[in-house]
């Protein structure tokens, strides 16, 4: 896999670099941009598109039991947008439902990412895929806040810009953001899916804990 590569030191987003992101084409062909931002500035940059933002969220690390079944899905869902007005979306990372942004790229559609600082701490790589990635400064991964219904900065800033959301299987992270927007009355769109099996099984015993038996995902219980 290819990873391309960024800047080590992150600035906070500038009115300067909200105007150059504004002016980007969706040809894909420059480098992309990585910055950390405030959940405050992305939502500035996607007003300032003046874009359809089309969400997608799943799994990440662990992946999906049958990849083909997800890419099929997630290649249906896009026929239906609009390329020159929708802005695809997703959590920065190449791993599970970020394959989607190679399909995205494909058909042309300018792509975006949101992730946890905690990705560039523990060196998790950018998709090569990803347009746009901001980095939000967290402390978790994503989700509600311990013992709230209040999201985690990266979560908030995920769901307040997204106008379309859609989950094909997912974790506890997806299963709290899907429950934030749904409470917001963001459109949702939910389609099952297994995480990989061979992969939470070693996880597992890894663990010392149970293999699982069940894998449709935290997600699947919203719906």
């Amino acid at each position: 896999m290819i990873q391309r590569p960024y800047s080590k030191k992150y600035a906070p987003v500038s009115s300067f670099f909200l105007a150059l992101l504004a002016a980007l084409t969706v040809n894909g062909a420059d480098p992309p941009v990585v910055r950390e931002a405030t959940p405050e500035a992305i939502r500035t940059f996607f007003k300032a598109k003046k874009m359809r933002v089309l969400t997608f969220a799943g799994y990440s690390g662990a992946g999906y039991e049958n990849n083909a079944v997800m890419l099929r899905q997630a290649t249906q869902v896009l026929s239906r947008f609009d390329p020159k007005k929708t802005i695809v979306n997703i959590g920065a990372t190449p791993d599970g439902i970020g394959a989607v942004y190679e399909l995205a790229k494909q058909k042309s559609f300018l792509t975006t990412g949101i992730v946890s600082t905690q990705a560039k701490e523990n060196k998790v790589p950018l998709s090569p895929f990803a347009d746009v990635v901001f980095y939000v400064k967290d402390a978790s991964w994503g989700g509600f806040l311990p013992g709230t219904k209040q999201l985690s900065p990266t979560s908030l800033a995920m769901i307040e810009n997204s106008d379309v959301i859609v989950a094909i299987g997912g974790g506890e992270v997806a299963k709290d953001e899907l429950s934030a927007a749904k409470r917001t009355r963001k459109r949702v769109e939910f389609y099952p899916a297994d995480f990989n099996h061979r992969v939470a099984s070693e996880k597992a015993q890894k663990k010392g804990q149970p293999v699982p038996t069940n894998f449709r995902g935290a997600a699947s219980t919203l719906f």
